[in-house]
């Protein structure tokens, strides 16, 4: 999430009410979570065991719990709960704003584009030309959806990122300041669920076809002209690259990458990256033609028992 205008560190550090170490007016630019950090913006972290990725990321802010060295070219914001104050950010810079109307005025709607009854249609989303959106639509702050998309009966864009922090009194949200970006000549089924990335995008991209029933998951990147069958849960953070097909009742883990042209076949759970241009199946994944004759040898295990006895 990149900020308006560029703020200093004593700016930032005052908004959150904690100790800084650089320069006060050291650049800062926005907040992001650790895949998506570049140059300029905020990333966070709370547990020794990430302190060195997030201290040697491409992000120059480090809010962090605690004073350690600060890297050459970089400043630090110290604070005694990162996760609460990255969420006081994100409160000021991208703050919830209520609709009282179906159609929020600063929404843009393209020319030819047919909404039908009882849409929602948030604050600042824009919509290309051309697009068809089914009754009962809910399209939350900020998305972008391009020309000539079909989105089905309620279908939701925009919920929030299922990101949360175990407490002593519960579990606490991580939240989300993101957007949905939907390119040119998607097509996407009903009772479709696409959440915003936490501070970057969740983008589907040109041409890919999503049937009903589908959950897309925080930040994840789906590619061109990809199919994707109904009752498939894929988690955040997945990338997923050209023209994949992933069949029903698929499921992800989180932070993984299905390359381009994979064969995802239906009731696979996908439990870690794999290559394109294959196909797969099984529970954890592996290539379908070897998973089937595994399969297949399983069958023969009680006839195999007979002749031993």
């Amino acid at each position: 999430m990149k900020f308006q205008k560029v703020y200093s560190l004593e700016a930032i550090a005052t908004i959150i009410d904690c100790e800084y170490v650089g320069d006060a007016n050291f650049p800062v630019l926005g907040m992001n979570e650790i895949h998506v950090v570049e140059s300029g913006d905020i990333v966070f972290v709370d547990h020794p065991k990430y302190y060195d990725k997030a201290l040697n990321s491409a992000a120059t802010i480090v809010l962090i719990n605690k004073n350690v060295a600060c890297p050459d070219g970089k400043a630090l914001l110290i604070s005694n709960d990162p996760f609460r104050d990255f969420n006081t950010l994100t409160k000021h810079f991208k703050p919830f704003q209520y609709s009282n109307v179906s159609i929020a005025a600063s929404a843009s709607i393209g020319e030819g584009t047919v909404i039908q009854p009882n849409t929602f249609i948030g604050n600042h989303v824009v919509i290309g030309e051309n697009c068809v959106i089914h009754s009962n639509v809910s399209i939350y702050d900020y998305t972008v959806i391009g020309d000539n998309v079909i989105i089905h009966a309620g279908t939701i864009l925009g919920a929030d990122a299922f990101y949360y922090k175990k407490r002593p009194e519960g579990y606490d949200q991580l939240l989300s300041g993101g957007r949905v970006v939907i390119k040119d000549n998607v097509g996407i089924g009903a009772l479709c669920t696409i959440d915003k990335g936490v501070t970057g995008d969740t983008i589907i991209g040109e041409g890919t076809k999503i049937d009903n029933q589908v959950h897309v998951g925080h930040d994840t990147v789906i590619g061109k002209k990809c199919l994707i069958a109904s009752q498939t849960g894929i988690a955040g953070c997945v990338i997923i690259e050209d023209e994949v097909t992933i069949w029903g009742q698929v499921g992800t883990t989180s932070g993984i990458t299905i390359g381009a042209k994979a064969v995802i076949l239906g009731q696979t759970g996908v439990t870690k990256s794999v290559e394109g241009g294959k196909s797969y199946f099984g529970t954890p994944i592996e290539e379908s033609r070897e998973k089937l004759k595994q399969l297949a040898n399983i069958k023969k295990i009680p006839e195999i028992l007979t002749k031993l006895k």
